[in-house]
């Protein structure tokens, strides 16, 4: 196949998973003999100059209003968006895809939606965050011509444009339309979760695929710690902030005071004053909690060095690869039901669960590991092999090649 791919930000400048995903899927497709072309936006390349990489990158997109870079006023915005369109309009019609594989759009021009449904080219549409859900509608280009109370500046000048005909002759370039004309016939969710979370926000959605995202188990491995190794290393890997659920954690480490002998090890970062707020809170009730950071290619060996992981995290999340990579590494995880995970946690099958924000259930749940190394066991090795069998690169690879070539018209 030759396809396209469309992100907003591509490797090696990225924020999340999301992007370092779209990384691993290209070239995972291009070992598979696929032509794969990505088109992205400047963002940390400075301008339009491309970094050194070859020509299958093109960084010529332009960012509003996310990752720093401003929210521009509708003039200015109009020149944005008339840029992004022709670009992918050339790109289109320079590398000939058979289908264009769009990423996440946030911070993109979501009238480029509109132009790919124009093109007559089939595109595919990965979603693994609430771009959709909850960024489509406030998309600052598509609301300025289609809210229905604009302010009186804004009307007076919608109403020039449409007379004059300025209007007729920039939609030919960058679409207008309302979001409602854009369609989703060929896409595929990271979790169950997040394909109701957007249908529920009135896209029609619920034909679509179910493609969770993969773990790399040559990366993330290790083996299931016998029951005579105590439960002494507690993990926990990501952001520190409210939504993550890592007060919990610490008032959970309070409750087990006196009752469990281990210590909880934080590898993340966040917001200064709430990093204080947990760092006080450790202090204060004199609890084993340290705070650490590592690099990327340290944090394999992390996972093997601890003998649980909390997965702690208290939002919708689409779907966490941080018990994926624990479970891969042959910890046993203790975490919350919400979002995606719900569709991963199997309470006393392949991790143990809780009630997202509660610290007595949490706490209740390390003492059970703890108290219980034959059921440690029977946990880390079930997770263990459920990941490997399910969510190893290979096997989701082939399920997002299938949905692929299923998406080109039928000879």
């Amino acid at each position: 196949m030759r396809i396209l791919t469309l992100s907003n930000l591509y490797p090696p400048h990225y924020v999340g998973g999301y992007e370092l995903r779209c990384g691993k899927v290209v070239e995972a497709l291009r070992r598979r003999g696929h032509s794969v072309e990505v088109l992205t936006s400047n963002h940390g390349v400075g301008g339009d100059r491309p970094p050194a990489e070859d020509n299958s990158v093109n960084r010529s997109l332009r960012i509003h209003g996310f990752f720093g870079h401003p929210w521009l006023g509708i003039g200015d915005l109009r020149g944005l968006e008339l840029h992004n369109n022709r670009i992918l309009r050339d790109t289109l019609a320079a590398s000939k895809p058979d289908l264009v594989h769009v990423w996440n759009l946030g911070g993109l021009s979501k009238s480029l939606c509109l132009t790919l449904q124009a093109s007559g080219v089939p595109v595919v549409y990965d979603v693994s965050d609430h771009w959709i859900a909850r960024s489509l509608v406030a998309d600052v280009w598509l609301d300025w011509w289609n809210r229905p109370n604009p302010t009186v500046p804004a009307r007076l000048a919608r109403s020039w444009w449409n007379l004059s005909g300025a209007r007729r002759r920039w939609n030919l370039i960058a679409p207008t339309n309302p979001v409602g004309d854009i369609h989703f016939p060929r896409v595929y969710f990271c979790s169950q979760a997040l394909r109701d979370i957007t249908a529920a926000k009135g896209y029609a959605v619920q034909h679509g695929a179910v493609i969770y995202c993969p773990v790399d188990t040559t990366l993330f491995h290790g083996e299931t710690a016998p029951a005579t190794r105590p439960l002494e290393k507690l993990l926990y890997v990501g952001r520190l902030s409210e939504d993550k659920g890592v007060m919990t954690a610490l008032q959970a480490m309070a409750g087990v005071k006196g009752r469990f002998a281990g210590h909880l090890n934080i590898y993340g970062k966040g917001d200064p004053e709430y990093t204080a707020r947990l760092e006080s809170f450790v202090r204060e009730h004199g609890l084993p909690v340290f705070f650490k950071n590592a690099p990327a290619a340290e944090m394999p060996e992390v996972y093997r060095a601890h003998d649980a992981l909390l997965f702690t995290s208290e939002w919708e999340e689409p779907f966490a690869l941080t018990p994926l990579e624990a479970m891969s590494s042959g910890l046993p995880v203790i975490g919350t039901t919400t979002g995606g995970s719900r569709e991963l946690f199997r309470d006393g099958v392949n991790s143990l669960t809780y009630r997202a924000g509660s610290a007595p259930e949490l706490a209740r749940c390390i003492l059970d590991l703890a108290d219980n190394p034959g059921r440690r066991v029977q946990i880390a090795a079930t997770g263990h092999a459920e990941v490997r069998k399910n969510y190893a690169d290979p096997v989701i690879i082939d399920q997002i090649e299938d949905y692929l070539r299923g998406s080109l018209p039928r000879s």
